[in-house]
C-alpha cells in the first residue's frame, strides 16, 4: 500500500489565500502569494490587481524556500550572512532559494504540510501578511497551530 502523507491541498490554498488578499487589502499593498505543497511544489498563486509582476516568482519562491528548507525564509536569510553557516545558500537550487521575509512553512502538530510566500510589499509587510493568512486557516495563532 502506498505511503500516505500530510499536505495542503487545494481548499487549503484557496483559504490561504484568501485571508492574505484579505490582510493585503487592509494594508493597502497588492501582493502575490503562493501556495506549496508538502513537496514544494505549487498549488495555487494570486497575484493581486496592480502587484508587481516582477514578485510572481518571488512569492512562488518563498514558498519553495520556507519548505525547502522547513523555516521561514527571514530566518534562513539569517544564516545565509556573511560569515555564517549559509552564506551563499541563495544561489542554490538554480537561484530559487529566497533569504528574506514572506515565506513560511505550515506546520500541523510538528508535521510540514506545505508553505506560504507573500511578496509584493516591504518585508514587515509580506511577513504580516503571510502571518495572517496562517492565522486565519488555524483559528489561532500559527504558534500554537504548530505546537510551538
Amino acid at each position: 500500500m502506498p505511503k500516505q502523507i500530510q499536505t495542503l491541498c487545494l481548499n487549503d490554498a484557496k483559504a490561504l489565500l484568501a485571508a492574505g488578499e484579505a490582510k493585503a487589502g487592509e494594508l493597502g499593498r497588492p501582493v502575490n502569494i503562493a501556495v506549496v505543497d508538502a513537496g514544494g511544489h505549487l498549488i495555487a498563486h494570486l497575484r493581486m490587481d496592480g502587484a508587481w509582476f516582477g514578485t510572481t516568482d518571488l512569492a512562488i519562491n518563498k514558498a519553495f524556500s520556507a519548505r525547502a528548507f522547513d523555516m521561514s525564509t527571514e530566518a534562513l536569510g539569517n544564516f545565509a550572512q556573511p560569515g555564517q553557516e549559509a552564506y551563499g545558500i541563495q544561489y542554490s537550487n538554480s537561484g530559487r532559494v529566497m533569504i528574506f521575509s514572506g515565506g513560511f512553512p505550515v506546520e500541523r502538530n510538528g508535521v510540514v504540510i506545505g508553505a506560504i510566500g507573500v511578496a509584493g510589499g516591504v518585508g514587515d509587510e509580506d511577513r504580516m501578511i503571510a502571518e495572517a493568512a496562517l492565522n486565519a486557516f488555524f483559528g489561532e495563532t500559527y504558534q500554537q497551530a504548530k505546537g510551538a
